[in-house]
């Protein structure tokens, strides 16, 4: 079997739930404290043990790129200003791993971006992962979903319950129990109506996807709004006969595509970090008082 060492970010959306901050600003850059979000990502994967990531972006992004590479003048100015924590901190965001880039080109929706790798990920097993979904968790969300690959050899996506009147937003998972908090997956559904709902268990941001979803890509018609899901690619690998096991992974997730989500990541966050947790404690102790 062969080790997951590359993952896909797709980073090419426009934003526009956060508009205006977004106009000129990608929203992965929108910052958690003092990081930007998609550095919280590119570290869980780096974390699990992947070596290479390969973010698929748009001509508007280029913010993304300067972030993750070196940036000579401001490492120059604090070394010279003695800043030497800060200046490790800088040197190490561009030394995590590889960094590959990749132009998006196709249709709107989520399985272009991975049709756009395939060269890339050639004949590998990849993750792939969102940058609007941010899970804390003692073992990174990613390497939960590689230990399950890597025991049961066949896609696997990270998925958590939710409250029932809530699935007909997501893609929802027909589910059999094999052990523990794993389950193989019999049908996926996407945003299907409460009562034809299969479970309360939900995709959520991350996947372990193997090279013949770019097979099922080139098979998948558009769908809804002339869009290219993933989802429906998977679909077609489910009724190729494939594998496909879910994850209920350990962890607190937050949809930092959400204004309200992304708020609560920051004071969540912020109380994580000892510097900061007493005063923010104060601050909301004041506001509920």
């Amino acid at each position: 079997m062969q080790k997951v060492r590359k993952a896909v970010l797709p980073v090419a959306g426009f934003g526009t739930r956060f508009l205006p901050a977004t106009k000129v600003q990608p929203k992965e850059m929108l910052p958690l404290i003092d990081k930007p979000t998609i550095q919280y990502i590119v570290e869980e994967m780096v974390a699990s043990g992947i070596e290479q990531i390969i973010l698929v972006t748009s001509g508007d992004k280029r913010a993304i790129e300067d972030h993750f590479d070196h940036n000579q003048n401001l490492e120059k100015h604090l070394e010279e200003s003695g800043k030497l924590e800060l200046l490790e901190q800088i040197k190490k965001i561009s030394e995590m791993a590889e960094f590959v880039y990749v132009r998006q080109k196709g249709p709107y929706g989520n399985g272009t971006p991975i049709k756009n790798v395939r060269k890339i990920i050639g004949d590998e097993p990849f993750v792939c992962a969102f940058g609007d979904d941010l899970v804390k968790s003692e073992v990174p969300l990613a390497k939960q979903l590689i230990d399950v690959y890597s025991k049961y050899n066949g896609m696997v996506v990270a998925a958590q319950r939710i409250p029932q009147e809530d699935v007909s937003k997501y893609g929802v998972l027909d589910i059999e129990k094999i052990k523990d908090n794993v389950f193989q997956v019999n049908d996926l559904v996407e945003k299907p109506l409460v009562k034809d709902a299969p479970s309360n268990m939900v995709v959520t941001g991350r996947y372990i996807l193997t090279p013949d979803i770019f097979d099922a890509l080139d098979r998948t018609e558009l769908g809804k709004g002339g869009e290219l899901y993933l989802t429906d690619a998977i679909d077609l690998l489910l009724n190729d006969g494939k594998k496909l096991y879910a994850c209920e992974f350990e962890g607190k997730y937050y949809d930092c595509g959400n204004k309200i989500e992304f708020v609560k990541a920051i004071i969540d966050f912020s109380l994580e970090r000892p510097e900061m947790s007493a005063e923010i404690n104060k601050h909301l102790r004041k506001i509920i008082s």
